[in-house]
This record gives structure tokens, sequence and C-alpha cells, in this order.
């Protein structure tokens, strides 16, 4: 099993979590292992039908171009750009299910997430 967070879920069960989880829900469906998202109960957005809905946070570049998280010297060749997002967003047919902090919640599908509230 491999599981992130979830720091939003749209109506469809899209997710949006830190850089890289999509990347994890596409290796592990790959090599057939389930792919679980924890969300607490205050991530499911109904206004947001999709994940395409979702609006992705955009980090200054210099968190990638400078050493020290941006506070430091630039690292990266001069005339280089870079897009740093915070998030990434991965599709309802990628998860096994959605694990929330109600007792007892183990979703098998996150069309089944909506019937907890």
């Amino acid at each position: 099993m491999v599981s992130v967070g979830g720091d939003r879920v749209a109506a469809n069960g899209d997710t949006a979590n830190k850089i890289g989880a999509y990347s994890l829900a596409l290796c592990a469906k790959h090599h057939g292992i389930p792919f679980y998202v924890a969300a607490p109960l205050t991530s499911p957005d109904l206004s947001l039908s999709s994940g395409k809905d979702i609006v992705i946070e955009e980090r200054s570049a210099k968190e990638l171009l400078n050493t020290h998280g941006g506070l430091g010297e630039q690292v990266a060749a001069l005339g280089i750009s870079v897009w740093n997002l915070a998030f990434d967003v991965t599709p309802a047919n990628l998860i096994a299910g959605i694990i929330t902090e109600k007792v007892g919640h183990l979703l098998p599908t996150v069309h089944n997430f909506w019937g907890i509230f």
C-alpha cells in the first residue's frame, strides 16, 4: 500500500497534494500497489468539480535556483527559468480509497467519500 496526504479533494475524487504525489500514484498503479489518500474532512470542496479547478500554489523560483531554500547564493546557471509548483493533482482513477479521521472509514472508492457527510 502507498499513502499520501490530501490537501484538497474535488467533487469527482481528484486530489491535490504536495508535488510528487501524482508520480507516486502512477508508480503504484504500474506495479499493482493500491494508492490511498489520507485527507481530513476539511479537504473536500464540492465547489471544485474536478482537479482542473484546483488552484495550484506557485512558489518562488529562487527556492530551486539558490541554496538554503532560496535564501543563499544562486547555484543554477544564469538565464535558467523554472516553474516551481507546490502541489500536483492525482486523478481519481489512480486512487484506491480515501482515508479520513472519521473512525472506521477506509473508503474503497473515491465515489463513496461523499457518503460520509
